[in-house]
């Protein structure tokens, strides 16, 4: 699997493209739609994954379905299990605390996981702006346990990490984990 990346918005949120057998998966289009057309062109959209609402994180959503008609999936139509997305295979984590609605996506034939703003490199995300709950990160940050530690973290911002060294350093997951 490719992962394609590109920085969109005032705040430079990551929108990543993944890319498999000629067809693709866009996480996150928070914003300049026309930043990530060239890295859909080459492959079919299948859908758009949303780890949460964020106006950052779906800024370009309406472009990218009006322009492809591709389903968007988030933690309003997703269940906490596994999926197959035409051979891409995921396994959906709710992840509440920085919004309620925050999901993560784990590519687990890959060791991938795209967190939105759930995680960040030694760091988590806010849990003070509306929906936000310190005590919701605290129970979704105990779920990281059952990942391997060579699981690498796409994040919604900055830049990515891995598991281990999340564990070792950002004093949020030391505290818990």
């Amino acid at each position: 699997m490719q992962v394609k990346s590109v920085k969109v918005g005032n705040l430079e949120t990551n929108c990543y493209v993944l890319v498999e057998n000629e067809s693709c998966i866009v996480i996150d289009p928070g914003d300049e739609f026309y930043k990530m057309k060239p890295l859909l062109e080459q492959n079919r959209l299948i859908a758009v994954l949303l780890t949460h609402r964020h106006d950052d994180h779906i800024g370009a959503l309406a472009d990218i379905v009006k322009f492809y008609g591709c389903p968007v999936y988030d933690r309003n139509n997703l269940e906490e299990r596994r999926y197959d997305f035409c051979g891409m295979h995921l396994e959906v984590i709710y992840t509440p605390g920085h919004t309620s609605d925050s999901v993560s996506y784990y590519f687990y034939d890959y060791g991938l996981l795209f967190v939105g703003d759930f995680v960040f490199k030694g760091t988590i995300g806010r849990c003070d702006l509306p929906t936000g709950d310190f005590e919701q990160m605290q129970k979704s940050i105990l779920k990281l346990q059952n990942y391997s530690d060579r699981t690498i973290i796409y994040p919604g911002h900055g830049d990515m990490t891995k598991l281990w060294e999340e564990k070792q350093n950002n004093p949020y997951l030391k505290q818990i984990l």
